[in-house]
């Protein structure tokens, strides 16, 4: 029986999976989807599927891939979707399907708790009280986890500081030469992985491994016969951190702070390690000054790199702060050289100091004439310089090397052995047949390719409003007077609100004014993103409002991968419309290549690129059949300029409301408890 026939047996109406499953329904698209991943694994051919919200591509492609016998490699985007394909999906389907295959799941290192720098953290000298509280938490879990998975940990806060000092790099991990190196979480769950069937890793760890081929990470891939990338619109912007080159200015002070610690531990009195850890951070905190006096430093971001120093930088004193850091870590690297045999930790400090003094030279001389460079300035500085076109890189992995490697082809290696099938998915990866936004920037010519659209009934759960009485999205009073609708509206609706918003600035303003409309005891809890975890304000607004309703603002983490199926969401609210921002430097790039071709910056990349991000975001409203909603775009230019009819298309079919009253109606329904579960008006 071919592999296309065990898939139709898998969905059918009296199949396994319907079996298993009471819910069971099986649907056009989810089997039609099913159906490409089995040819194109029977033919060994690369495929591109664009699945809108519903169609229930997981099952789509791992049905036909356990069933192929081959070994699968599962890339994803978040450590979320990780987590619910190794504990919730596979675990069903190997059940139901009587596949008894074996599953793990490898995630980064930091990820991973470290024994050594575990122990390393009680000796570090500047560790704050509620800093050692939260470490003794982390010491007394670390007696009990099996995984070593930071994700167990309840509790934990993903932007506590403390994380970077119990977790390991490719920079500080001691490999083999590390005392706890048997009982070495990170290496565990590698031994495991490669013992496994089916493998399930992310985006960062499957370019990590092609940029670095880290022993053992190196034979993960080489083996397996599917490899499959959910989530895969950010698989481009992924390959390029590692196709590229970066220094953080972190980087520089993780080093003066393990240089204390280990210095002090094993080699105390051999050289001033406090000194040369200070002389470090003052040089770090030169260049952190430097761009903050600085015109291009004024506001946090990306700022542009075409000469010889950051834009708005002064080119000589940026020269000399980089070369006062080079001479730091030259002293450094002097003292490291008599020690480096008393402890694994300073041989490895001694590898590191030289790796930085190389990135370092790297970004103290002129930029590649066939990549872009920019400076990143939030919270800590980062250099970065990537290629512009990733494409030929890519091509070498999926198909092997061209004829003739440039400089941007070398990081990547083929992938040598067996032949493979690439499957790449996600609910956005075009905005035509083609879907050539991905496609083109990802290498994959001749690819097949197929787009489904969602099976929810668009027209009758959900309808779409553009406010006319807000002022233009380009006006300075927008955000203020939109977060003033936004709270009435949010009032009607008892909450119940998700406000996206297309920057940080605009995150920062309607907070401010929701906050104070919907104050404490006002029945409706304003939730912003960064002043709380993640994961805490996501379940918080995901729990059924008895007394409370929730108000959510987040900026590009909450676009997507934000999962509300449920009356807890109801009213969806996008800002303006997701054009990338002019004055990006990568984009500013591109559109210079774009133009050097012939094409339009605008109409190639930016619309293109404003279309997948639209639906994306708005892609949030409607989650299973019984949902219903209304998505509010304020911004009129999706109906008054020509490039919104193209815009539009990129959402769902949605009803349109054409006015306030119809807009007030539609939130009275919803408040109405005889509507409850009833479609959108």
């Amino acid at each position: 029986m071919s592999l296309s026939d065990l898939v139709a047996g898998a969905f059918a109406a009296d199949g396994p999976l319907a079996r298993a499953q009471p819910h069971f329904r099986p649907r056009a698209e989810q089997t039609a989807m099913a159906q490409a991943v089995a040819e194109a694994i029977e033919d060994h051919a690369p495929l591109v599927v664009e699945a809108g919200t519903g169609v229930g591509k997981t099952f789509a492609y791992l049905v036909p891939a356990l069933l192929s016998g081959e070994r699968v490699v599962v890339s994803t985007a978040t450590k979320a979707l990780q987590d619910q394909l190794y504990g919730r999906d596979l675990p069903l389907l190997l059940r139901a399907l009587a596949l008894p295959l074996c599953t793990a799941l490898l995630k980064g290192r930091a990820s991973y708790l470290c024994h050594q720098r575990l122990q390393q953290a009680r000796y570090n000298p500047v560790l704050a009280p509620a800093q050692a509280q939260e470490l003794a938490r982390i010491e007394l879990w670390a007696q009990g986890t099996q995984s070593g998975d930071l994700a167990e940990l309840p509790g934990l806060d993903e932007r506590s500081p403390l994380l970077g000092l119990v977790t390991s790099t490719r920079d500080n991990c001691l490999g083999q030469d590390c005392p706890r190196f048997a009982d070495c979480h990170v290496y565990q769950a590698r031994r495991t992985a490669l013992a496994a069937d089916v493998l399930v890793i992310n985006h960062h760890l499957f370019f990590a491994d092609q940029a670095v081929r880290e022993s053992g990470v190196a034979q993960l891939l080489p083996n397996s016969g599917v490899v499959v990338f959910d989530e895969a619109h950010q698989l481009a912007e992924t390959a390029s951190q590692f196709l590229g080159a970066q220094l953080g200015t972190g980087q520089l002070h993780d080093l003066a702070q393990d240089l204390l610690v280990s210095g002090l531990r094993h080699a105390r009195g051999l050289a001033d390690w406090q000194g040369l850890g200070a002389l470090l951070r003052q040089a770090t905190r030169e260049l952190h000054l430097l761009v903050a006096d600085s015109a291009a430093g004024v506001v946090p971001g990306r700022v542009a790199w075409v000469g010889a120093a950051p834009d708005g930088v002064d080119a000589t004193a940026w020269d000399g702060a980089m070369a006062r850091a080079v001479g730091v870590l030259r002293g450094i690297l002097a003292g490291l050289d008599g020690v480096t045999a008393l402890a694994p930790d300073l041989a490895h400090l001694h590898e590191r100091t030289v790796d930085l003094l190389a990135r370092l030279a790297r970004f103290s001389a002129p930029g590649s004439a066939d990549g872009v460079r920019w400076l990143d300035w939030t919270g800590q500085l980062r250099l970065s310089e990537v290629p512009l076109a990733l494409a030929p890189a890519l091509r070498t992995l999926w198909q092997g090397p061209p004829a003739e490697a440039g400089a941007w082809d070398e990081p990547v290696a083929p992938l040598a052995g067996c032949k493979r099938t690439w499957v790449f998915t996600s609910a956005t990866l075009g905005d035509d047949a083609q879907l050539s936004w991905f496609t083109e920037a990802c290498g994959m010519d001749g690819a097949r390719t197929l787009r489904l659209d969602s099976p929810f009934d668009y027209a009758r759960q959900a309808a779409l409003y553009v406010p006319p009485q807000l002022p233009a999205a380009t006006d300075p009073a927008h955000s203020e007077q939109l977060a003033h609708w936004v709270a009435d509206a949010a009032t009607r609706l008892g909450g119940r609100t998700l406000v996206l918003t297309t920057s940080l600035r605009a995150l920062q303003v309607m907070a401010g004014v929701l906050q104070q409309r919907l104050a404490v005891g006002g029945g409706i809890e304003v939730l912003v993103q960064g002043q709380a975890p993640k994961r805490q304000i996501m379940e918080c607004f995901r729990a059924p409002a008895d007394a409370v309703g929730h108000v959510l603002v987040g900026s590009a983490s909450f676009w997507e991968g934000f999962d509300v199926p449920g009356q807890a969401l109801q009213l969806l609210v996008i800002d303006k419309l997701p054009f990338p921002s002019p004055g990006d430097p990568l984009v500013q790039a591109r559109g210079r290549r774009l133009k050097q071709q012939g094409r339009s910056p605008f109409r190639d990349d930016a619309l293109p690129a404003a279309a997948l991000a639209l639906k994306q975001g708005a892609g949030r409203l409607i989650r299973s059949e019984s949902d219903t909603g209304v998505l509010v775009v304020a911004d009129q230019r999706l109906l008054r300029m020509g490039y919104g009819k193209r815009l539009l298309r990129a959402l769902p079919a949605m009803r349109r409301l054409r006015s306030q009253e119809e807009f007030d109606a539609a939130l009275a329904a919803f408040t109405r408890t005889s509507t409850t579960g009833c479609p959108c008006p």
